[in-house]
């Protein structure tokens, strides 16, 4: 599936042999693959393929569903994600999450921001003054929100309740960003500024992101993998999918023959 050289030292997620039920469904079949650190990997398929499904197993999200078992590692920074010591808000605390469709608490810009932190015990309200102009900086917010810290998060359009949310992720300091389609419900010009922001935010976080535009996973990822009916069928450095698929069925669906 794969044959990618990697640096042990840069593998953030080190996926072994994955599969998940839910019941008697199979949705994952046999999964391995690795994600390396400062890096995004997007993740494309038709619909229905597993792609949300194996975004939500890295941070155990997919555990909320009741009848979800699992079998396989998942090792992140080396430890199985499964493992009985593995304490599962400290791995979400890690591996932050950025949905489909915008998701801002019924609260102001700050309070929606500072959510995380406060949980986390942090009450001078100095530190999280700091905390909100850093993740709205770093989530490319600021400049358009510094003066209205106090509105409710339901007045910003969709474009910047999406940046709201990645600077909610951000406030608590996470390794990983994983971003489940966060462009779908966005126009093109808050798409491009969502992209643009990925391409930064790299620098300092791994980001897997599960998109539906293959121009999309082109543009702004270094790896690419297809999944298709639950199994992971290509997993390369992106130019090497989009340009020389090894795997017929990935050319079949990067040039629209089905999908």
């Amino acid at each position: 599936m794969t044959n990618i050289e990697t640096n042990n030292h840069n593998i953030v997620y080190d996926v072994e042999g994955l599969n998940l039920w839910y019941g008697d469904d199979q949705a994952l079949k046999n999964i391995n693959m690795q994600i390396e650190k400062n890096e995004v990997t997007a993740i494309i398929g038709p619909s229905g393929c597993g792609k949300s499904t194996f975004i939500k197993t890295l941070n155990r999200m997919i555990e909320n569903i009741p009848i979800v078992r699992t079998s396989g590692e998942i090792r992140y920074h080396g430890k199985n994600i499964f493992d009985k010591s593995m304490r599962v808000e400290e791995l979400r605390t890690m591996v932050g999450m950025v949905f489909q469709k915008p998701n801002p608490f019924p609260k102001s810009i700050f309070e929606n921001v500072v959510y995380g932190p406060r949980i986390h015990g942090i009450k001078d309200k100095k530190i999280l003054m700091e905390i909100t102009e850093s993740s709205l900086r770093s989530a490319a917010l600021w400049d358009e929100v510094k003066d209205r810290l106090h509105d409710n998060a339901y007045g910003l359009s969709g474009g910047q309740q999406q940046r709201l949310c990645i600077a909610r992720c951000l406030a608590v300091q996470p390794d990983v960003i994983l971003m489940d389609e966060p462009t779908s419900a966005l126009d093109p010009i808050a798409t491009s500024k969502i992209e643009e922001l990925i391409d930064r935010l790299k620098e300092d976080y791994t980001i897997s992101i599960v998109t539906h535009s293959m121009q999309q996973a082109a543009r702004i990822s270094d790896k690419t993998a297809f999944f298709l009916m639950g199994e992971l069928i290509e997993f390369d450095n992106t130019k090497v999918i989009f340009s020389n698929p090894r795997d017929q069925r990935t050319e079949d669906y990067i040039t629209g023959r089905f999908g």
